[in-house]
Parts: C-alpha cells; sequence; structure tokens
C-alpha cells in the first residue's frame, strides 16, 4: 500500500473514480430517474363497493422511479371490478384497491371466530350516544346511569374499554365518515356494536334492559395505540376472572 502515500497516484485514482462516477454511474441513476411508465389513474371519484368503469380511470404515463411494484398499469385488470376502498380523483390504483368479487354487507362480521362477540346496544338519547360522532374503531367506555336498587351511575371493570364496531341508523344501514360532502345530511345512528367477550356480551345484554347507557370516548386515532387499550382491558378481565375463580375455591361446602 506505499503507493497510497505518493499523491500523484492518489490524485490519479481520485480522477479515475471521478470519471467512473461522471460517465458511469450518474448517466445510469438519471436514465433509471427519468424512465417513464404507463399507469392507471382514477379521474372520477370511486366509492368503496362501487364497479369501476371505464370513464372512471385513465391511462398515463408518469415518472417510474420508486413506484410501487404493486401499482396497476393494464385497465384489463380494473374496469369491471369492485373498489375495495374510496378511490379518489388522482389516485394510482393498487392491487390491494380492487376486487373480483362485491363486498360483501358487514363483512366485518366474518372476522369473528367464537373466542369474541358482536352485540348492539341502543342509543336512547341524543347524548347518550356522544352526539352522533361515534366512529367503528373508537375505544369507548359503558357508563350505566340509574342502575341497580340505588339507581347509581357505574363504569364496570368489565366495560372501561370497549371497541366500537358498527354505527348503526333505525333503518339497518351503518353510519359512514368522509364518505359524502358536508352537505350531505346523514340520519343519526341508533344503535352502536361493540366488540366484546361472552361475559362482557351478558353485562351489556342487562345494561340494555336495567339501566340508561351512556357512551364516553376514550380514544380514537392509530390503531396500535387502541390496542394498547384493548390488552389492558383483557388483562383486566383475566384478573376479573381470577378473582371469581378464587371466591369460588374459598367458598364453603
Amino acid at each position: 500500500m506505499h503507493f497510497l502515500k505518493n499523491k500523484t497516484i492518489l490524485g490519479l485514482i481520485c480522477i479515475f473514480l471521478s470519471l467512473v462516477i461522471c460517465f458511469g454511474i450518474t448517466p445510469l441513476f438519471n436514465e433509471a430517474v427519468g424512465a417513464k411508465t404507463e399507469i392507471v389513474r382514477v379521474s372520477k371519484d370511486i366509492k368503496i363497493g362501487e364497479v369501476i368503469t371505464n370513464s372512471k380511470v385513465q391511462i398515463v404515463t408518469i415518472g417510474g422511479y420508486n413506484l410501487p411494484s404493486n401499482v396497476l398499469k393494464d385497465k384489463s385488470n380494473i374496469v369491471g371490478k369492485y373498489a375495495t376502498a374510496d378511490l379518489s380523483k388522482g389516485d394510482y390504483i393498487l392491487n390491494t384497491k380492487v376486487s373480483d368479487h362485491p363486498i360483501t354487507k358487514n363483512e366485518y362480521l366474518y372476522d369473528f371466530y367464537g373466542s369474541k362477540r358482536a352485540i348492539s346496544i341502543s342509543i336512547k338519547s341524543f347524548a347518550a350516544g356522544l352526539s352522533g360522532k361515534l366512529e367503528k374503531g373508537d375505544i369507548v367506555s359503558i357508563i350505566a346511569s340509574d342502575y341497580g336498587e340505588f339507581r347509581e351511575t357505574i363504569i364496570f371493570p368489565e366495560l372501561q374499554y370497549v371497541e366500537v364496531l358498527a354505527v348503526t341508523t333505525s333503518k339497518g344501514t351503518d353510519r359512514i365518515y368522509g364518505g359524502t360532502s358536508d352537505t350531505e345530511e346523514q340520519e343519526l345512528p341508533s344503535t352502536i356494536t361493540l366488540v366484546v367477550n361472552e361475559r362482557q356480551s351478558k353485562l351489556l345484554a342487562e345494561l340494555e334492559q336495567k339501566s340508561k347507557i351512556h357512551i364516553a370516548i376514550v380514544y380514537r386515532g392509530k390503531r396500535e395505540n387502541a390496542e394498547k387499550f384493548l390488552l389492558e382491558q383483557e388483562q383486566l378481565m383475566l384478573k376479573l376472572e381470577g378473582n371469581a375463580g378464587t371466591e369460588l375455591d374459598e367458598s364453603p361446602e
């Protein structure tokens, strides 16, 4: 490595590397950045569940650098299929945003396999249901007022953090948020559907008959944060079930 101590040789090496970068690597990079490709882009807003027609999409030429690999580039892979999400004018269309089959009504109910329950409770007043502002995915606390012999107001430990699965109007249709214009008035919800376990479902059924139910929102936001509240609720449920088992073991025969 003594030759590296020679300034002349070292200078020539630097010049050579500069030429390689300028005339070899840089043109290849610029070629990659400047490469063009045709993709399908949304030309008119498309609602979730809607059949995608030829009039609502167009072929455009754009730079292909850093483009997601699952962007659709052929209309034949899109037209006649169903949108699985709301698509706005100007959006690229990913293969995960279209389906060969129509979206099943109340599709979220197909995620239940026995460990969890879905149960609906009535919203008996405008205020009790958070003034119509509840949304799917909200983490809420269930408050029971006028409960029991002493007409108490209680938040049961089992119902501190519960997830909202759907918010439904009296006509049986789920409320849609962000899918309508500000001027399009929607009917107010009359029930909310919650994701619970068996013990929680029994308690909610009792409260529906024996108290006035109010819903207080605890969290709305990122899914990973919502999961923290649900995990805390699960841990509390395990503790409650453990205490119940201990009481049974200690009861006299």
